[in-house]
């Protein structure tokens, strides 16, 4: 990857104690890890987000909104750090340095290793049913009940396509920001026991927790390691199950509204007017993330320009997918006046320490539709050819070859036939790339595939994108061909880290392992020191 990026300029360096000490004392970094999903899930510091190499162009302005932010950059060895150092400054970013010693640095220091993703959260959850002892049941009790026909509900706090995947049996779809806002109109009753359940444990300790917060009037109870911990207790899951909430009513919406309220007021949430949130948009010194912690759904029916879908309880659960500056700054909004809030109250328990909620729309542009793209620069204009073209191409003597740079789980779900997987990274180094045949680049929506080709392009190899991406061959009608294997893959899928908790083939041994591995959580925060981290106890 050298080729892509050549520099001999030199590289500034940070001391792992210096990134420490800024996240301690609550000031603005990113500390980045270049490598791909399953290097990083194999071990990192506590707050490095993932970005790697190959993706940087396409998902760094989302991340890192501000380009004068510190930027620290790391790998363990692999010799990515140079071409993204060199790319980001190309990109604009004026403070970008590399982690003294790399990941063996950090770690020599006395940096603290995490191993799997979204660990921030995950370490969270664990350290809210510690301290607040949050009312769980196992799989064990949670199955008798059903089977005697008692009177409960039950919730599934995912989003809705990992439920879809696989539930517990009646369960329904209440992904974790909608809970507080609907829980009172699914079980109107408060002698109907409510029962939260995820995969494993963050976001069914973080669901009950919530509802217990909200004081609802009913027994709560986390289902205790999840999906997880049923299928170890040898009971059957559900599969594409389609329950949903109901709508909530006015009566039990100004409930919802009055505790959710109160919660953030009692955390330090701040509330903003659309003047107060242009001056935040105005400031050079802050790293500015505008969320929307609705639905999706509602997200594209009608939302504010400028603010990214990031449905709240997937942001409590993931939020170094959105935000790649700890101690940046976070407005959420809604139009209910209750998930904003509830999300909120958890972001300031995670150490956020400037989050805002902004009610008001009046005088702001809104649009409709998926988010937009945020590109860190213009796409090049690269050779195009249209879905039909190469169809007909593909058919023909000398096909081209069909390089598809989705992630390797989207890839397994559908491909241009013909099509090979591979990684960004991987495009120089792999011997069928520079070909005498045509190169044909595609990316689900083409953006990828446009960035890549730029890539190719500048070192001589004859490249164009399909028009539209993968998306646009679906819309046009043709097939598109499923699964990875050592015949259509020019990479390792390491791009994606296996989870345990996702899926229908997870082994019981590593199922296990990694509720072991949650537990253990508690002390790796202590060990750590930099999480700041405040749990609401009343």
């Amino acid at each position: 990857m050298n080729a892509l990026f050549p520099s001999d300029a030199p590289i500034a360096e940070t001391a792992s104690e210096t990134v420490r000490e800024r996240l301690r004392a609550g000031k603005e970094i990113a500390l980045l890890d270049v490598r791909e999903e399953a290097f990083f899930a194999a071990g990192h510091p506590l707050f490095a987000v993932n970005l790697p190499l190959g993706r940087i162009e396409e998902l760094v302005t989302a991340l890192i909104p501000r380009h004068t932010v510190q930027v620290v950059v790391y790998d363990n060895g692999e010799g990515l750090v140079r071409p993204a150092v060199e790319l980001l400054r190309q990109l604009g970013y004026a403070d970008v340095s590399a982690l003294t010693g790399g990941l063996d640095g950090w770690r020599a220091s006395g940096g603290e290793l995490f191993i799997d993703v979204n660990v921030p959260s995950k370490a969270f959850g664990e350290l809210v049913e510690h301290v607040r002892h949050t009312p769980s049941l196992p799989a064990e009790e949670v199955h008798a009940r059903i089977a005697r026909g008692d009177d409960l509900v039950i919730l599934d706090a995912r989003r809705f396509v990992e439920y879809n995947t696989m539930s517990i049996p009646g369960g329904r779809s209440v992904p974790g920001a909608e809970l507080a806002l609907r829980v009172r109109d699914i079980a109107p009753s408060p002698d109907t026991t409510v029962i939260v359940n995820c995969a494993g444990r963050t976001r069914s300790i973080i669901g009950t927790q919530s509802l217990v917060n909200a004081e609802i009037p009913n027994p709560v109870f986390a289902l205790r390691n999840g999906t997880i911990g049923w299928t170890l207790a040898g009971f059957e899951l559900d599969h594409e199950a389609s329950r949903k909430a109901p709508d909530f009513t006015e009566a039990n919406h100004t409930k919802a509204r009055h505790r959710a309220q109160e919660l953030a007021e009692k955390t330090g949430v701040e509330f903003i007017s659309p003047v107060q949130l242009g001056a935040l948009e105005s400031r050079a010194d802050r790293s500015l993330y505008r969320l929307d912690v609705r639905s999706p759904a509602e997200y594209e029916a009608g939302h504010l320009a400028g603010f990214r879908s990031a449905p709240g309880g997937q942001l409590v659960q993931a939020t170094d997918e959105w935000i790649g500056v700890r101690h940046g700054t976070i407005v959420l909004t809604d139009t209910d006046g209750v998930r904003a809030r509830m999300t909120g109250h958890w972001l300031r328990q995670l150490g956020w320490k400037h989050v805002y909620v902004l009610d008001d729309w009046t005088g702001l542009k809104q649009e409709t539709g998926l988010q937009p793209v945020l590109l860190s620069r213009p796409l090049a204009a690269i050779p195009s050819i249209t879905p039909a073209n190469l169809l007909a191409q593909s058919a023909g003597s000398n096909p081209p070859l069909i390089l598809d740079l989705a992630t390797s789980r989207i890839f397994r779900t559908g491909h241009v036939p013909g099509a090979f997987f591979i990684i960004p990274t991987d495009m120089f180094a792999h011997p069928d790339v520079p070909a005498t045949r045509q190169i044909v680049l595609t990316s689900p929506d083409g953006v990828a595939a446009q960035i890549a080709a730029q890539r190719l392009a500048e070192n001589g190899i004859e490249v164009k994108v399909l028009d539209g991406g993968t998306t646009a061959w679906k819309a046009a009608g043709y097939a598109l061909e499923l699964g990875l294997s050592k015949e259509n893959a020019l990479s390792e899928p390491v791009d994606i880290y296996k989870r345990p908790y996702e899926g229908t083939d997870n082994a019981r041994e590593a199922m296990q392992a990694y509720l072991d591995w949650e537990f253990g959580l508690v002390a790796q925060l202590e060990r750590d020191g930099t999480h700041g981290f405040s749990v609401l106890e009343t």
